[in-house]
């Protein structure tokens, strides 16, 4: 009798991915005009981040004058790259700021990292087809691998909690990468399920470099890192690279077992749009995003505080679980990634001034002795109505209260912030201004004739839509 070669039990989250990668229709209109935002706004946040020279340093070959026919286009830059390191050049510039998308959950991350990956490698496949006498990529294409990538990213955050076990969230962006990006190279199922198994297999970051005493500027780069690694895997699966079918769910070897607490990796809500539609926009603060409501709470109480900041006895930050486990500090600050992610530093920016850039957390911004003395001033207590909030699918609030207490016996309204600008609830109040934020990233790196052309490209979405991938990057070219 013929042996018939029995089949390999495939873990059921690589089955899973590939299938929605591969066969999924993305119908949501709100997905895509949303997308078409992100877009925007993830490209914007990079083009900002050229203006700070820690960044900069990081871009480029590997390897100085290294040339690459039909190349990846890195926007801002006149960098020609490899597939794989012009991920890595796009994504640490988007990251660099802390200033892109986020999406809150069990595990939290930045979903539009992935978008490192997915235009470097849109890029050079556009390139490439047109030089092969073939049709373009076009940027509606892009759109939707962000939608999948964020919605794989997204649902996976939802109940796996990569940070209680001392894991950072830029596991997850790996993962989402290698999944659309083999797609995008025209990988099959088996091709992507071997992509993903190795992306799962593949080292995970520690949250090492998030925290005190060793927060740094890794934090800016790790999602470049993460969505390069995705496009490397991904290119390694379509040229035949095997994968490993129990990667996760295998006996002490796997990465529930090893890495993940012997706990399972669940996938808790079939797999759609639902996280692009649901995405959080940093609008108006470049914070970690625990904060951004405690950032807007402290601008608007600064007109009443900006002339009694000596007569301030205590201030009281009312929040929820995540911000006090991840961005509560106390003691010095070492460096920008240090300030960026501390609740009381950035309410602190905000009663004294009003607003919160990206300046504010430089070294000749950190030096003014009265950010300290207001952080002393502050207590942070949890609400668990607000923590509750934070978890219902439905509402996913990020609320903090700020008030402030006179020595004279006086206090500030308790003011309270439930939603972001960015969330979902608040859009059509959003749009205007991610426009506005837009247009100003632009302008900090392109002369007013180039920054006019690029916008006069990105808003029409229609048109945009149809547009090739790599007429729209040369439009960033410096």
């Amino acid at each position: 009798m013929e042996n018939v070669k029995e089949k390999k039990k495939v873990d059921t989250v690589l089955e899973e991915i590939a299938d929605y990668v591969l066969n999924q229709d993305i119908t949501s209109d709100e997905a895509f005009s949303t997308a078409h935002y992100v877009l925007m706004d993830t490209l914007g946040c990079g083009i900002l981040a050229l203006n700070y020279p820690e960044c900069t340093k990081l871009l480029g070959p590997i390897v100085p004058g290294t040339t690459v026919p039909d190349g990846t286009r890195v926007p801002g830059t006149p960098h020609v790259l490899d597939p794989v390191q012009g991920a890595f050049n796009i994504g640490t510039m988007i990251r660099w700021l802390d200033y892109n998308d986020t999406w809150l959950a069990a595990e939290w991350g930045h979903p539009s990292d992935n978008l490192g990956g997915i235009l470097a490698v849109a890029d050079y496949l556009s390139r490439k087809r047109i030089s092969n006498g073939k049709k373009p990529v076009a940027i509606r294409e892009v759109l939707e691998m962000m939608v999948k990538a964020h919605e794989i990213q997204g649902v996976l955050a939802l109940d796996n909690s990569l940070n209680r076990v001392g894991l950072d969230h830029v596991l997850y962006v790996k993962v989402a990468t290698t999944a659309v990006v083999t797609k995008m190279l025209g990988g099959n199922k088996e091709e992507i399920m071997n992509a993903l198994s190795n992306a799962w297999i593949d080292n995970a970051s520690l949250r090492t470099y998030r925290h005190a005493p060793n927060t740094g500027s890794r934090k800016s780069w790790a999602a470049g890192d993460a969505t390069s690694r995705g496009v490397r895997l991904a290119m390694m699966a379509v040229n035949g690279e095997m994968g490993y079918e129990t990667a996760l769910s295998a006996p002490e070897w796997g990465f529930q077992e090893v890495l993940f607490n012997k706990q399972d990796v669940t996938i808790s809500q079939p797999f759609d749009s639902y996280v692009m539609e649901n995405v959080l926009f940093k609008v108006a603060y470049p914070a970690e995003f625990h904060a951004q409501t405690a950032a807007e709470a402290a601008v608007q109480l600064h007109p009443q505080v900006k002339n009694r900041l000596n007569d301030i006895d205590k201030i009281t930050i009312t929040t929820h679980e995540s911000a006090i486990r991840i961005i509560d500090k106390k003691g010095p600050l070492y460096n920008p990634a240090d300030r960026d992610h501390c609740i009381q530093y950035i309410t602190a920016i905000g009663l004294l001034k009003g607003h919160v850039t990206a300046e504010d957390y430089e070294e000749e911004a950190a030096a003014n002795p009265m950010i300290d003395t207001l952080r002393e001033k502050m207590t942070l207590t949890e609400d668990k109505t607000y923590t509750k909030d934070y978890l219902d699918p439905e509402k996913r609030s990020i609320a903090n209260a700020v008030q402030i207490h006179f020595n004279d016996g006086t206090v500030t309204d308790n003011v309270e912030v439930a939603y972001p600008l960015g969330h979902r609830f608040r859009r059509e109040e959003a749009m205007p201004e991610l426009r506005k934020k837009y247009s100003y990233n632009l302008s900090t790196t392109f002369a007013k004739k180039q920054q006019q052309e690029i916008e006069k490209a990105s808003f029409d979405y229609h048109s945009l839509s149809d547009m090739a991938v790599h007429d729209f990057v040369d439009l960033f070219v410096k």
